[in-house]
């Protein structure tokens, strides 16, 4: 990383080993322009779930710490995740209550944009919707246009190796990484 280029941390809101949301996430790297360089947040596999007396009787959770660290350090978001029942996971979303509870909100001002990728017709969009909401909440500055949804998801990456094989999603990530390096400059320009 140089002292131009942003520092993006990507979350993944899946913990599934074959995800195809795991995938896209790991596509990013190779789709990003030179002015970006993304990394993988840490896990927050294992975070118990957020329970306000045992957070004031132990303090922070080492994963949820490590978490938000991760993402107070980074220049901006990206979030890719499945849909859940037409939601958020709630692994995400109980990580995101525990970053909304610390003193230096990690979400607040920070830039982020949204991902998903789906077997279905809709491709993850009702999370996106409900994720959208949920970050307002905490101040994050949302990313608009152009938007990610990868519909019918097994069509589009390889069976054995999960690379995102489909020339028009690979086009439409880029798409979406190029406009959210210039946003990110826009609104958080670094110091």
């Amino acid at each position: 990383m140089t002292d131009t280029q942003l520092d993006v941390v990507v979350i993944c809101g899946s913990l599934r080993q074959g995800s195809y949301n795991a995938a896209l996430a790991r596509t990013l790297p190779a789709l990003a322009p030179p002015g970006m360089f993304v990394r993988a947040a840490p896990t927050f596999a294992g975070l118990p779930v957020y329970d306000f007396d045992e957070h004031q009787a132990s303090g922070i959770h080492p994963i949820a710490g490590a978490w938000t660290d991760a993402i107070r350090a980074a220049d901006a978001v990206i979030i890719v995740s499945p849909e859940y029942n037409w939601s958020i996971p709630g692994g995400l979303k109980n990580a995101i209550d525990w970053a909304s509870r610390m003193k230096d909100q990690p979400f607040a001002g920070k830039p982020v944009a949204l991902q998903s990728a789906a077997t279905g017709l809709l491709g993850g969009s009702r999370m996106q919707y409900h994720l959208r909401q949920s970050l307002t909440s905490i101040d994050a500055v949302l990313f608009a246009k152009p938007e990610v949804v990868v519909t019918f998801a097994a069509k589009k990456f390889d069976e054995k190796t999960l690379e995102l094989t489909d020339p028009p999603t690979r086009d439409m990530i880029k798409l979406q990484l190029e406009a959210f390096e210039k946003f990110v400059r826009r609104v958080a320009p670094k110091g």
